[in-house]
């Protein structure tokens, strides 16, 4: 008898077990919501690299930017739940939840969380031509001419935007706010003196202030950045208690077979655990996250929450 449970438990598992040993047998896409040229699109073609490296398939990435990465997102979402198209996100996605109220999906009704990425501090920057040398000095021009500075950001809900608006809201400003379509743009015209300033990863920021096309004012995590130590925080230099990031991660439409998100995951987490990984990183100024996909649902969970409590008591609404 326990020999024909056995064997009826095992004949129920096959599926199972032969999905495991054959995924990926075919191209993986990895859905990019944003612009070229944007940490998110950087991290997807490093990543992209390393897992067909890691498990022998192809992965390739494809950029599907606009609406404040509602697009891509939704194309993702609306993908088949095979394992073969995965979306590269960020806390976009998180804030969007209660920032963008008629989109075409909800992020945890119709994804499943497969892995974290990584995480990084934004830093804001001004062009030059701004008379302004510290946030302090920042602070009060804004406040001396309301409404006549403009920031720019990546698109609605976008880290960048909820960035400037949380400054906004914490310092008492008016600043104008000017999305595009990715933050390419935004960067190139606030280097060109189009727009007055941005807050923007530090990961790709970086280039441009030690080229001193920038002028970088203060970075926005608990503590100086790694890569900026001779920069501020926004807590430091004048608004106590500010502070945000940026984070990537990646996620499968819903009904994505559990052994094809396991398999990425332990994929994704030895590739972020390797020491030249980290190494190359952190030069960047960007930190691994490590999480099982239990754990990265209940972290995405938190930062839905976390945003839904600041775009209502900031009263950010999208442009």
């Amino acid at each position: 008898m326990k020999f024909f449970t056995r064997l009826i438990i095992s004949l129920l598992l096959l599926p199972t077990l032969l999905y495991a040993q054959q995924y990926p047998n075919k191209t993986v896409k990895i859905i990019v919501p944003f612009a070229a040229g944007g940490p998110a699109d950087n991290y997807a073609r490093f990543m992209a690299q390393r897992l067909q490296d890691e498990l022998k398939q192809s992965f390739i990435v494809e950029d599907k930017p606009g609406a404040g990465s509602i697009i891509g997102t939704d194309f993702a979402a609306k993908s088949p739940a095979d394992g073969y198209t995965l979306l590269m996100m960020s806390n976009t996605q998180t804030v969007n939840e209660s920032l963008v109220q008629n989109k075409p999906f909800q992020l945890m009704r119709d994804f499943v969380p497969v892995a974290p990425i990584n995480y990084s501090d934004l830093v804001l920057v001004t062009n030059p031509k701004v008379p302004a040398k510290t946030l302090a000095e920042l602070i009060a021009l804004v406040k001396a001419s309301p409404g006549k500075y403009n920031y720019a950001s990546s698109g609605n809900g976008t880290p960048y935007h909820m960035a400037g608006e949380l400054f906004k809201s914490m310092a008492g400003l008016d600043i104008t706010h000017i999305p595009y379509k990715g933050s390419s743009g935004a960067r190139t015209d606030v280097i060109g003196g189009q727009v007055d300033m941005m807050f923007d990863a530090v990961t790709t920021m970086n280039e441009f202030v030690k080229e001193n096309k920038v002028q970088a004012l203060a970075t926005t995590g608990k503590n100086r950045s790694a890569i900026m130590p001779q920069i501020p925080t926004v807590n430091e230099a004048g608004v106590p208690k500010y502070e945000t990031t940026i984070w990537l991660g990646i996620m499968a439409p819903k009904g994505t077979p559990p052994e094809a998100v396991t398999i990425l995951n332990n994929a994704i987490r030895k590739i972020i655990s390797q020491s030249e990984v980290k190494d190359t990183w952190a030069k960047q100024g960007a930190l691994p996250l490590i999480m099982s996909p239990s754990e990265f649902n209940k972290y995405l969970d938190a930062d839905i929450a976390k945003w839904s409590a600041i775009v209502k008591s900031a009263g950010i609404k999208p442009d």
